[in-house]
Protein backbone atom coordinates (compact mmCIF):
# COMPACT_ATOMS: atom_id res chain seq x y z
CA UNK A 1 0.00 0.00 0.00
CA UNK A 2 2.80 2.70 0.86
CA UNK A 3 4.30 2.18 -2.81
CA UNK A 4 0.89 2.74 -4.58
CA UNK A 5 0.47 5.55 -1.90
CA UNK A 6 3.73 7.17 -2.97
CA UNK A 7 2.67 6.36 -6.80
CA UNK A 8 -0.83 8.39 -6.51
CA UNK A 9 1.20 11.22 -4.32
CA UNK A 10 3.66 11.85 -7.44
CA UNK A 11 0.89 11.63 -10.04
CA UNK A 12 -1.06 14.45 -7.87
CA UNK A 13 2.01 16.78 -8.83
CA UNK A 14 1.12 20.31 -10.77
CA UNK A 15 2.97 19.87 -13.41
CA UNK A 16 4.12 16.77 -16.10
CA UNK A 17 7.63 17.86 -15.30
CA UNK A 18 7.31 17.07 -11.94
CA UNK A 19 5.79 13.91 -12.20
CA UNK A 20 8.56 12.94 -14.48
CA UNK A 21 10.96 13.70 -12.03
CA UNK A 22 9.70 12.24 -9.07
CA UNK A 23 9.14 9.00 -11.61
CA UNK A 24 12.61 8.98 -12.49
CA UNK A 25 13.56 8.88 -8.75
CA UNK A 26 11.32 6.10 -7.84
CA UNK A 27 12.27 4.04 -10.68
CA UNK A 28 15.87 4.27 -10.66
CA UNK A 29 16.56 2.33 -7.91
CA UNK A 30 14.52 -0.27 -9.48
CA UNK A 31 16.66 -0.42 -12.54
CA UNK A 32 19.66 -0.17 -10.57
CA UNK A 33 19.18 -3.11 -8.71
CA UNK A 34 17.93 -4.94 -12.26
CA UNK A 35 21.47 -4.02 -13.95
CA UNK A 36 23.42 -5.40 -10.78
CA UNK A 37 20.92 -8.56 -10.67
CA UNK A 38 22.20 -9.49 -14.49
CA UNK A 39 25.76 -8.93 -13.96
CA UNK A 40 25.85 -11.30 -11.13
CA UNK A 41 23.50 -13.59 -13.26
CA UNK A 42 26.05 -13.56 -16.45
CA UNK A 43 29.60 -13.35 -14.33
CA UNK A 44 28.76 -15.77 -11.56
CA UNK A 45 28.24 -19.47 -12.29
CA UNK A 46 28.50 -21.99 -9.31
CA UNK A 47 30.61 -25.45 -10.05
CA UNK A 48 26.94 -27.28 -9.75
CA UNK A 49 25.49 -25.69 -12.67
CA UNK A 50 27.81 -27.42 -15.20
CA UNK A 51 26.68 -30.84 -13.33
CA UNK A 52 24.00 -31.87 -15.49
CA UNK A 53 25.30 -30.75 -18.79
CA UNK A 54 28.52 -33.02 -18.03
CA UNK A 55 26.85 -35.74 -17.32
CA UNK A 56 24.09 -35.83 -20.44
CA UNK A 57 27.13 -35.34 -22.97
CA UNK A 58 29.05 -38.34 -20.86
CA UNK A 59 25.99 -40.32 -21.43
CA UNK A 60 25.73 -39.68 -24.74
CA UNK A 61 29.17 -40.14 -25.48
CA UNK A 62 28.98 -43.46 -24.52
CA UNK A 63 25.61 -44.68 -25.93
CA UNK A 64 27.13 -43.34 -29.18
CA UNK A 65 30.27 -45.52 -28.51
CA UNK A 66 28.14 -48.88 -27.73
CA UNK A 67 26.16 -47.89 -30.89
CA UNK A 68 29.30 -47.92 -33.07
CA UNK A 69 30.45 -51.57 -31.55
CA UNK A 70 27.14 -53.17 -32.11
CA UNK A 71 26.78 -51.76 -35.77
CA UNK A 72 30.21 -52.87 -36.51
CA UNK A 73 29.17 -56.30 -35.87
CA UNK A 74 25.87 -56.09 -37.72
CA UNK A 75 26.03 -53.76 -40.03
CA UNK A 76 22.48 -51.42 -39.95
CA UNK A 77 21.43 -48.05 -41.67
CA UNK A 78 19.43 -45.62 -40.61
CA UNK A 79 17.44 -45.23 -43.55
CA UNK A 80 15.62 -48.66 -42.58
CA UNK A 81 14.06 -46.55 -39.37
CA UNK A 82 12.65 -43.49 -40.58
CA UNK A 83 12.19 -41.87 -36.86
CA UNK A 84 15.80 -42.30 -36.34
CA UNK A 85 16.92 -41.23 -39.81
CA UNK A 86 15.41 -37.74 -38.67
CA UNK A 87 17.02 -37.92 -35.15
CA UNK A 88 20.48 -37.98 -37.28
CA UNK A 89 19.84 -34.91 -38.66
CA UNK A 90 18.86 -32.81 -35.06
CA UNK A 91 21.60 -34.50 -33.06
CA UNK A 92 25.94 -33.92 -33.67
CA UNK A 93 27.51 -37.13 -34.52
CA UNK A 94 29.98 -39.06 -32.05
CA UNK A 95 31.29 -41.58 -34.92
CA UNK A 96 34.72 -40.64 -35.85
CA UNK A 97 35.86 -41.37 -39.15
CA UNK A 98 38.13 -44.12 -39.79
CA UNK A 99 39.70 -45.40 -43.14
CA UNK A 100 37.75 -48.79 -44.44
CA UNK A 101 40.74 -50.23 -45.17
CA UNK A 102 42.70 -49.10 -42.18
CA UNK A 103 45.19 -47.55 -44.62
CA UNK A 104 46.10 -43.78 -44.47
CA UNK A 105 44.94 -41.05 -45.89
CA UNK A 106 46.84 -40.34 -50.01
CA UNK A 107 48.60 -37.37 -50.17
CA UNK A 108 47.15 -34.02 -50.68
CA UNK A 109 48.91 -33.01 -53.82
CA UNK A 110 47.26 -35.90 -55.38
CA UNK A 111 45.21 -34.57 -58.55
CA UNK A 112 41.43 -34.69 -58.79
CA UNK A 113 40.35 -38.86 -59.50
CA UNK A 114 37.87 -38.65 -62.42
CA UNK A 115 35.09 -40.37 -61.00
CA UNK A 116 32.72 -42.40 -63.43
CA UNK A 117 28.81 -42.04 -63.21
CA UNK A 118 27.61 -43.49 -59.52
CA UNK A 119 23.82 -45.21 -59.01
CA UNK A 120 24.67 -46.74 -55.82
CA UNK A 121 22.16 -48.47 -53.66
CA UNK A 122 21.44 -48.19 -49.75
CA UNK A 123 24.31 -51.27 -48.99
CA UNK A 124 26.83 -49.08 -50.64
CA UNK A 125 25.88 -45.98 -49.26
CA UNK A 126 26.17 -47.53 -46.00
CA UNK A 127 30.41 -48.87 -47.02
CA UNK A 128 31.38 -45.55 -46.64
CA UNK A 129 32.95 -43.64 -44.24
CA UNK A 130 30.68 -42.95 -40.90
CA UNK A 131 30.69 -39.85 -39.12
CA UNK A 132 31.55 -37.52 -42.11
CA UNK A 133 28.96 -36.13 -44.84
CA UNK A 134 28.12 -39.69 -46.52
CA UNK A 135 24.94 -41.19 -48.92
CA UNK A 136 22.46 -40.50 -45.90
CA UNK A 137 23.25 -36.80 -46.04
CA UNK A 138 23.08 -36.78 -50.09
CA UNK A 139 19.40 -38.55 -49.89
CA UNK A 140 18.41 -36.14 -46.96
CA UNK A 141 19.26 -32.83 -49.26
CA UNK A 142 17.31 -34.84 -52.45
CA UNK A 143 14.42 -34.62 -50.12
CA UNK A 144 14.60 -31.09 -48.82
CA UNK A 145 14.93 -30.11 -52.42
CA UNK A 146 11.94 -32.32 -53.63
CA UNK A 147 9.82 -31.43 -50.33
CA UNK A 148 9.76 -35.04 -49.87
CA UNK A 149 11.35 -35.07 -46.22
CA UNK A 150 8.06 -35.41 -44.00
CA UNK A 151 8.66 -32.40 -41.98
CA UNK A 152 6.03 -29.66 -41.04
CA UNK A 153 5.39 -27.08 -43.98
CA UNK A 154 7.12 -24.21 -44.48
CA UNK A 155 6.38 -20.60 -43.28
CA UNK A 156 7.59 -18.07 -45.72
CA UNK A 157 9.14 -14.63 -44.44
CA UNK A 158 10.04 -12.46 -47.10
CA UNK A 159 10.83 -11.63 -50.61
CA UNK A 160 12.98 -9.36 -52.04
CA UNK A 161 14.96 -8.39 -55.41
CA UNK A 162 17.58 -6.14 -56.25
CA UNK A 163 19.24 -5.70 -60.15
CA UNK A 164 21.13 -8.44 -60.08
CA UNK A 165 19.39 -11.06 -57.41
CA UNK A 166 16.28 -12.64 -56.41
CA UNK A 167 15.77 -13.70 -52.72
CA UNK A 168 13.20 -15.16 -51.16
CA UNK A 169 12.77 -17.06 -47.01
CA UNK A 170 10.66 -19.21 -45.27
CA UNK A 171 10.73 -20.83 -41.69
CA UNK A 172 9.34 -23.86 -40.15
CA UNK A 173 9.54 -24.88 -36.72
CA UNK A 174 10.11 -28.77 -36.31
CA UNK A 175 8.64 -30.78 -33.28
CA UNK A 176 12.55 -31.04 -31.69
CA UNK A 177 15.40 -29.09 -32.61
CA UNK A 178 16.28 -25.62 -33.27
CA UNK A 179 14.19 -23.85 -36.31
CA UNK A 180 15.20 -24.51 -40.32
CA UNK A 181 15.42 -22.29 -42.52
CA UNK A 182 15.32 -22.28 -46.44
CA UNK A 183 15.75 -19.98 -49.07
CA UNK A 184 16.00 -19.73 -52.95
CA UNK A 185 18.36 -17.13 -54.46
CA UNK A 186 18.48 -16.68 -58.28
CA UNK A 187 22.03 -14.38 -59.06
CA UNK A 188 21.98 -13.24 -62.75
CA UNK A 189 24.65 -13.47 -64.97
CA UNK A 190 26.15 -16.61 -62.83
CA UNK A 191 26.85 -20.45 -63.63
CA UNK A 192 26.67 -23.23 -61.03
CA UNK A 193 30.41 -23.99 -61.30
CA UNK A 194 31.28 -20.37 -60.25
CA UNK A 195 28.91 -20.90 -57.45
CA UNK A 196 29.87 -24.00 -55.84
CA UNK A 197 33.57 -22.89 -56.24
CA UNK A 198 32.56 -19.69 -54.41
CA UNK A 199 30.62 -21.32 -51.08
CA UNK A 200 33.59 -23.76 -51.07
CA UNK A 201 36.54 -20.94 -50.78
CA UNK A 202 37.37 -20.24 -47.77
CA UNK A 203 40.20 -18.41 -48.46
CA UNK A 204 38.27 -15.68 -50.17
CA UNK A 205 35.34 -16.46 -47.61
CA UNK A 206 37.61 -14.67 -45.69
CA UNK A 207 37.70 -11.34 -47.63
CA UNK A 208 33.94 -10.48 -47.95
CA UNK A 209 32.54 -12.43 -44.74
CA UNK A 210 33.02 -10.38 -41.73
CA UNK A 211 31.94 -12.54 -39.25
CA UNK A 212 34.67 -15.33 -39.92
CA UNK A 213 38.06 -14.92 -37.99
CA UNK A 214 39.89 -18.06 -39.31
CA UNK A 215 39.31 -21.21 -41.13
CA UNK A 216 41.62 -23.86 -41.59
CA UNK A 217 41.49 -27.44 -43.29
CA UNK A 218 41.88 -30.46 -40.91
CA UNK A 219 41.16 -33.22 -43.20
CA UNK A 220 40.46 -33.90 -46.79
CA UNK A 221 39.81 -36.99 -49.53
CA UNK A 222 41.22 -36.32 -53.06
CA UNK A 223 39.39 -38.95 -54.33
CA UNK A 224 35.91 -38.44 -53.13
CA UNK A 225 35.87 -34.50 -52.00
CA UNK A 226 35.30 -34.86 -48.47
CA UNK A 227 36.93 -32.50 -46.34
CA UNK A 228 36.75 -31.25 -42.65
CA UNK A 229 37.22 -27.47 -41.60
CA UNK A 230 37.22 -25.29 -38.76
CA UNK A 231 35.96 -22.12 -38.79
CA UNK A 232 35.91 -19.85 -35.91
CA UNK A 233 33.20 -17.43 -35.94
CA UNK A 234 32.78 -13.30 -34.61
CA UNK A 235 30.98 -12.62 -32.08
CA UNK A 236 29.94 -9.17 -30.14
CA UNK A 237 33.10 -8.39 -27.92
CA UNK A 238 30.71 -8.97 -25.02
CA UNK A 239 29.76 -13.09 -25.83
CA UNK A 240 32.39 -15.55 -26.98
CA UNK A 241 33.24 -16.53 -30.51
CA UNK A 242 31.80 -19.55 -31.95
CA UNK A 243 34.03 -22.51 -33.12
CA UNK A 244 32.36 -24.55 -36.23
CA UNK A 245 33.78 -28.16 -36.93
CA UNK A 246 32.18 -29.13 -40.22
CA UNK A 247 32.21 -31.67 -42.44
CA UNK A 248 31.29 -30.84 -46.57
CA UNK A 249 30.93 -32.79 -49.64
CA UNK A 250 29.85 -32.20 -52.88
CA UNK A 251 28.02 -34.70 -55.01
CA UNK A 252 27.26 -33.73 -58.99
CA UNK A 253 24.56 -34.57 -61.63
CA UNK A 254 25.07 -33.02 -65.00
CA UNK A 255 25.22 -29.32 -63.74
CA UNK A 256 23.12 -29.75 -60.50
CA UNK A 257 25.22 -29.85 -57.74
CA UNK A 258 24.17 -30.93 -54.07
CA UNK A 259 26.82 -29.47 -51.46
CA UNK A 260 26.55 -30.39 -48.06
CA UNK A 261 27.99 -29.05 -45.14
CA UNK A 262 27.35 -30.47 -41.33
CA UNK A 263 28.57 -30.25 -38.04
CA UNK A 264 30.79 -33.41 -37.34
CA UNK A 265 33.37 -34.81 -34.34
CA UNK A 266 36.79 -34.32 -34.62
CA UNK A 267 39.11 -35.59 -32.01
CA UNK A 268 42.03 -33.99 -32.60
CA UNK A 269 40.51 -30.19 -31.94
CA UNK A 270 39.90 -30.39 -27.83
CA UNK A 271 37.10 -28.53 -26.83
CA UNK A 272 37.59 -24.82 -24.91
CA UNK A 273 35.75 -22.12 -23.42
CA UNK A 274 35.91 -19.78 -26.02
CA UNK A 275 35.47 -19.88 -28.51
CA UNK A 276 32.34 -21.96 -27.82
CA UNK A 277 32.03 -25.06 -30.34
CA UNK A 278 28.80 -25.34 -31.84
CA UNK A 279 27.70 -28.93 -32.19
CA UNK A 280 24.74 -29.25 -34.10
CA UNK A 281 24.84 -27.43 -37.45
CA UNK A 282 23.31 -28.34 -40.67
CA UNK A 283 23.28 -26.00 -44.13
CA UNK A 284 23.87 -27.51 -47.02
CA UNK A 285 23.00 -26.09 -50.69
CA UNK A 286 21.34 -27.25 -54.45
CA UNK A 287 23.12 -25.63 -56.49
CA UNK A 288 21.07 -25.24 -60.76
CA UNK A 289 21.18 -23.19 -63.48
CA UNK A 290 17.93 -21.13 -63.96
CA UNK A 291 15.92 -19.46 -66.89
CA UNK A 292 17.07 -15.41 -66.10
CA UNK A 293 14.02 -13.50 -64.27
CA UNK A 294 14.90 -10.81 -67.31
CA UNK A 295 13.81 -13.00 -69.57
CA UNK A 296 16.69 -11.85 -72.47
CA UNK A 297 18.08 -15.28 -72.38
CA UNK A 298 21.13 -14.22 -70.30
CA UNK A 299 22.37 -17.13 -68.14
CA UNK A 300 21.18 -17.49 -63.67
CA UNK A 301 21.77 -19.87 -61.18
CA UNK A 302 19.49 -20.79 -58.56
CA UNK A 303 20.48 -21.28 -54.86
CA UNK A 304 18.34 -23.29 -52.43
CA UNK A 305 19.71 -23.11 -49.25
CA UNK A 306 18.77 -25.72 -45.99
CA UNK A 307 20.36 -24.17 -42.62
CA UNK A 308 19.42 -24.53 -39.06
CA UNK A 309 22.04 -24.69 -36.20
CA UNK A 310 22.13 -24.15 -32.37
CA UNK A 311 24.36 -21.26 -31.38
CA UNK A 312 23.52 -21.56 -27.83
CA UNK A 313 20.47 -18.44 -27.60
CA UNK A 314 16.72 -19.40 -27.09
CA UNK A 315 15.48 -20.32 -30.23
CA UNK A 316 12.38 -18.11 -30.14
CA UNK A 317 14.48 -15.11 -29.44
CA UNK A 318 17.22 -16.64 -32.35
CA UNK A 319 14.00 -16.31 -35.05
CA UNK A 320 13.72 -12.49 -34.24
CA UNK A 321 17.64 -11.86 -34.83
CA UNK A 322 17.58 -14.27 -37.96
CA UNK A 323 14.54 -12.19 -39.62
CA UNK A 324 16.35 -9.16 -38.90
CA UNK A 325 19.57 -9.46 -40.62
CA UNK A 326 18.49 -12.55 -43.32
CA UNK A 327 18.25 -9.49 -46.04
CA UNK A 328 21.58 -7.95 -45.10
CA UNK A 329 23.36 -11.16 -44.99
CA UNK A 330 22.17 -12.40 -48.30
CA UNK A 331 22.58 -8.96 -50.39
CA UNK A 332 26.67 -10.11 -48.62
CA UNK A 333 26.44 -12.86 -50.18
CA UNK A 334 25.69 -11.45 -53.41
CA UNK A 335 28.59 -8.74 -53.27
CA UNK A 336 31.13 -11.42 -52.34
CA UNK A 337 30.05 -13.52 -55.16
CA UNK A 338 30.26 -10.68 -57.87
CA UNK A 339 33.66 -9.76 -56.17
CA UNK A 340 34.87 -13.66 -56.95
CA UNK A 341 33.87 -13.17 -60.96
CA UNK A 342 36.09 -10.25 -61.24
CA UNK A 343 38.79 -12.42 -58.98
CA UNK A 344 38.14 -15.46 -61.80
CA UNK A 345 38.22 -13.67 -64.73
CA UNK A 346 41.83 -11.70 -63.99
CA UNK A 347 43.00 -15.73 -64.34
CA UNK A 348 43.81 -15.72 -60.56
CA UNK A 349 44.98 -19.32 -59.07
CA UNK A 350 42.55 -21.49 -57.71
CA UNK A 351 43.11 -21.56 -53.70
CA UNK A 352 42.90 -25.66 -52.03
CA UNK A 353 39.73 -25.21 -51.05
CA UNK A 354 38.12 -24.08 -54.60
CA UNK A 355 40.72 -26.76 -55.75
CA UNK A 356 38.62 -29.32 -53.63
CA UNK A 357 34.90 -28.24 -54.90
CA UNK A 358 36.26 -29.66 -58.39
CA UNK A 359 36.24 -33.25 -56.96
CA UNK A 360 32.83 -33.70 -56.79
CA UNK A 361 30.94 -37.56 -56.53
CA UNK A 362 28.98 -38.20 -59.59
CA UNK A 363 25.46 -39.41 -59.26
CA UNK A 364 23.13 -40.74 -62.25
CA UNK A 365 19.80 -39.03 -62.64
CA UNK A 366 18.23 -42.53 -62.28
CA UNK A 367 19.94 -43.02 -58.59
CA UNK A 368 17.97 -39.30 -57.84
CA UNK A 369 14.84 -40.54 -59.02
CA UNK A 370 15.29 -43.54 -57.16
CA UNK A 371 15.20 -41.32 -54.27
CA UNK A 372 12.40 -39.37 -55.12
CA UNK A 373 10.34 -42.56 -55.91
CA UNK A 374 11.62 -44.34 -52.25
CA UNK A 375 10.60 -41.03 -49.89
CA UNK A 376 7.86 -42.31 -47.79
CA UNK A 377 6.57 -39.13 -46.51
CA UNK A 378 5.93 -35.84 -47.76
CA UNK A 379 5.83 -32.20 -46.34
CA UNK A 380 2.81 -29.69 -46.47
CA UNK A 381 4.47 -27.32 -49.13
CA UNK A 382 2.24 -24.75 -47.31
CA UNK A 383 3.36 -21.09 -47.39
CA UNK A 384 1.75 -19.45 -44.70
CA UNK A 385 1.73 -15.60 -43.57
CA UNK A 386 4.37 -14.71 -41.78
CA UNK A 387 2.57 -11.54 -39.47
CA UNK A 388 1.92 -13.42 -36.21
CA UNK A 389 -0.42 -11.72 -33.85
CA UNK A 390 -0.13 -10.60 -30.55
CA UNK A 391 -0.15 -13.55 -27.73
CA UNK A 392 -2.51 -11.03 -25.34
CA UNK A 393 -3.74 -7.98 -24.99
CA UNK A 394 -3.12 -5.31 -22.03
CA UNK A 395 0.39 -6.79 -21.23
CA UNK A 396 1.59 -5.37 -18.03
CA UNK A 397 4.56 -3.79 -18.95
CA UNK A 398 6.30 -4.47 -15.93
CA UNK A 399 5.32 -7.77 -15.76
CA UNK A 400 6.92 -8.27 -18.89
CA UNK A 401 10.11 -6.54 -17.83
CA UNK A 402 9.84 -8.56 -14.23
CA UNK A 403 9.91 -11.80 -15.91
CA UNK A 404 12.68 -11.02 -18.67
CA UNK A 405 14.70 -10.43 -15.62
CA UNK A 406 14.06 -13.42 -13.89
CA UNK A 407 14.60 -15.51 -16.96
CA UNK A 408 18.14 -13.55 -17.77
CA UNK A 409 19.65 -14.11 -14.68
CA UNK A 410 18.64 -17.54 -14.64
CA UNK A 411 20.21 -18.83 -18.09
CA UNK A 412 23.89 -19.00 -18.37
CA UNK A 413 24.31 -18.13 -22.04
CA UNK A 414 26.39 -14.91 -21.92
CA UNK A 415 25.19 -11.45 -21.96
CA UNK A 416 23.93 -11.10 -25.59
CA UNK A 417 21.29 -13.37 -24.89
CA UNK A 418 20.45 -11.28 -21.97
CA UNK A 419 20.35 -8.41 -23.69
CA UNK A 420 18.56 -9.91 -26.49
CA UNK A 421 15.45 -11.03 -23.94
CA UNK A 422 15.45 -7.33 -22.55
CA UNK A 423 15.02 -6.30 -26.43
CA UNK A 424 12.26 -8.97 -27.05
CA UNK A 425 10.73 -7.91 -23.08
CA UNK A 426 10.45 -4.46 -24.02
CA UNK A 427 8.66 -5.33 -27.79
CA UNK A 428 6.12 -7.16 -26.05
CA UNK A 429 5.53 -4.49 -23.75
CA UNK A 430 5.01 -1.95 -26.20
CA UNK A 431 2.75 -4.16 -28.17
CA UNK A 432 0.81 -4.80 -24.96
CA UNK A 433 0.54 -0.82 -23.97
CA UNK A 434 -0.55 0.14 -27.71
CA UNK A 435 -3.40 -2.81 -27.38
Amino acid sequence: MALVSVFLEILQRPTIGDVLSDLMILIAPLWIAVIVGVLVGWMWKPTWANLGREMLKSSISKASKETASSSSERPMSFGSFPMLNSLKFQLPCYIPWTSDDGVPKEDLSVPPTNLSDWSGTSSELEKEKPGLVNGDDLEHLCKLVDVTDGGPGWIHMMDRSTSTMTFQAWRRDPETGPPQYRSSTIFENANPEMMRDFFWDDEFRLKWDDMIVSAETLEECPATGNMVVRWVRKFPFFCSDREYIIGRRIWESGHLYYCVTKGVPCSTVPRSNKPRRVDLYYSSWCIRAVESKRGNGQLACEVLLFHHEDMGIPWEIAKIGVRQGMWGTAKKIGIGFRAYQKERASDASLSRCAFMAQINTKVSTEYLRSLERSSSGSSDDEVKDSSEKPLGRNIPKLAVVGGAVVLACCLDRGLLTKAVIFGVARRFANIGRRL
